[in-house]
């Protein structure tokens, strides 16, 4: 009976273990190759797992305002990183270069170590 239950207890841990794994998507519809610097107005921060957010208003070359929607690493890894939920807020101007979507749309990936606001302060730990 040891044996069995060895073995059932492997499997149910290597089922478990792909799933997660399978949850988990790919980055590669971002473009890092082709980096860009956006500046912006903060909408919003959703500090949320399994990966924060960034919704940044940007003016447009036509002037036009647009959103851009933009995934960042998850909330334990900004904390480690120092952040908070509170590092930034809705109405602080950001200076970012982002790995932009690959389908052009108005979205990308952002990381803490090249977001700065947009007088080139570094964003601060606040908790």
């Amino acid at each position: 009976m040891g044996k069995e239950l060895a073995t059932l207890l492997v499997g149910g841990a290597l089922a478990w273990s792909g799933g997660s794994a399978i949850a988990h998507h790919s980055f590669a519809m971002f473009d890092a190759e082709n980096p860009l610097t956006i500046e912006g107005t903060v909408q919003g921060f959703k500090f949320t797992s399994p990966h924060t957010f960034i919704i940044l208003q940007v003016k447009a070359q036509d002037g036009n305002t647009v959103l851009w929607n933009l995934e960042g690493q998850s909330p334990s890894a900004l904390v480690r990183d120092g952040w908070s939920s509170k590092s930034i807020k809705s109405g602080d101007e950001l200076k970012m270069k982002i790995s932009p979507l690959r389908s052009g749309a108005p979205g990308g990936a952002w990381t803490v170590q090249d977001t700065k606001f947009k007088d080139g302060r570094l964003i601060e730990v606040s908790h």
